[in-house]
């Protein structure tokens, strides 16, 4: 593990670890402010083109507040500790159906295990690469909502616990795992319903939480560590991807494709992740920084396995499988699923 004083100067160090109270609510208002405002042009002007706009604008702010509660669970998002737990928890992780300590509590275990035999991601990244024609199942699941739909009918199951246990215990253990998030929703679709809208909670919130925020979640997912150059190389054990304007608005919301910088220094806000790069970069680490140019790229050297080693319906098991106890995993990953 390399330390930080090995990678930054003093002053650097400085700069990069101040976390923000205003930065960090303004990322928070600036999710829900697009999720919002998409919902609001569809409203404005209703066609098919607005409509599919707004899902993936919506889909990408949906990831956003996932990854903004990882700041969260890091406890970098804010400087006050009590701000960054609310956001994280009330307006990032419980939106999302998932909870900022039990992610926490699994997510540290991927830093200090990146690429490990014990690392609980490994299995995310194992079975690359992967043929095309399995990649495009993983996207037409993804895209229909089947991936969504098993994702949250595990998780309702799970919280509501065995069948033979008396309904009381069952009606406990839902709101110990899942209540905070059902306010939530109800809270959004009240929002909603009070707008005379009641419609776009089904049309524009669930639909692309359980459709095009799943699909790029796997490819956010493939990108950080699907077939990284060395497991053992803190500077190759991750993957930083580079992402214009329209990338960071429908793939990578919030800087979240600065991977191995994050890795590198896992308590810098996502808002200091660029100027981290850069000064990692003019100290003369550039060339060690595992990075691709695109995410197509990435997909690219992703789907490289020939077509004649296609074998659908073998088993993908995907270490956030059973992550449902408070937490849906990362709060945005995939269910077992087959190739």
């Amino acid at each position: 593990m390399i330390s930080a004083s090995e990678l930054l100067t003093p002053a650097q160090l400085s700069i990069v670890r101040t976390r923000s109270d205003w930065r960090g609510l303004w990322c928070v208002v600036h999710a829900w402010g697009v999720i919002f405002g998409s919902m609001a042009l569809f409203v404005w002007l209703p066609n098919p083109v607005t409509f599919l706009v707004a899902v993936a604008l919506i889909g990408a702010r949906q990831l956003g507040l996932a990854i903004l509660m990882h700041d969260g669970a890091h406890g970098v998002l804010c400087h006050n500790q009590k701000l960054n737990m609310f956001l994280s928890q009330w307006l990032c992780a419980y939106p999302m159906m998932a909870e900022t300590g039990a992610y926490r509590r699994y997510h540290l275990k991927h830093h200090a295990h990146t690429q490990q035999a014990d690392d609980p991601d490994l299995v995310l990244s194992a079975p690359f690469p992967i043929t095309k024609s399995s990649f495009r199942r993983k996207m037409i699941r993804d895209l229909t909502g089947q991936t969504g739909y098993q994702q949250r009918k595990a998780q309702i199951l799970n919280a509501l616990g065995r069948p033979e246990w008396p309904l009381e215990r069952r009606l406990r253990n839902y709101w110990s795992k899942l209540g905070r998030a059902t306010i939530c929703q109800l809270v959004i679709f009240a929002i909603l319903a009070a707008s005379g809208h009641w419609y776009l909670y089904f049309a524009l919130w669930l639909l692309p939480f359980l459709t095009w925020q799943q699909a790029i979640t796997r490819i956010r997912n493939i990108a950080e560590h699907a077939m990284v150059p060395d497991g053992n190389d803190d500077f190759r054990n991750a993957r930083t991807t580079k992402a214009g304007l329209v990338m960071r608005a429908l793939i990578a919301p919030y800087w979240v494709n600065y991977h191995v910088e994050h890795h590198l220094l896992m308590w810098v806000p996502c808002y200091n992740l660029p100027k981290t790069r850069a000064f990692l970069i003019a100290n003369g680490f550039g060339p060690r920084i595992e990075t691709k140019e695109s995410y197509a790229e990435v997909l690219r050297m992703a789907t490289s396995r020939p077509e004649d080693e296609d074998k659908p319906g073998t088993l993908v098991h995907n270490a956030r499988r059973q992550r449902v106890e408070g937490t849906m995993g990362e709060g945005f990953t995939p269910t077992d699923e087959t190739a």
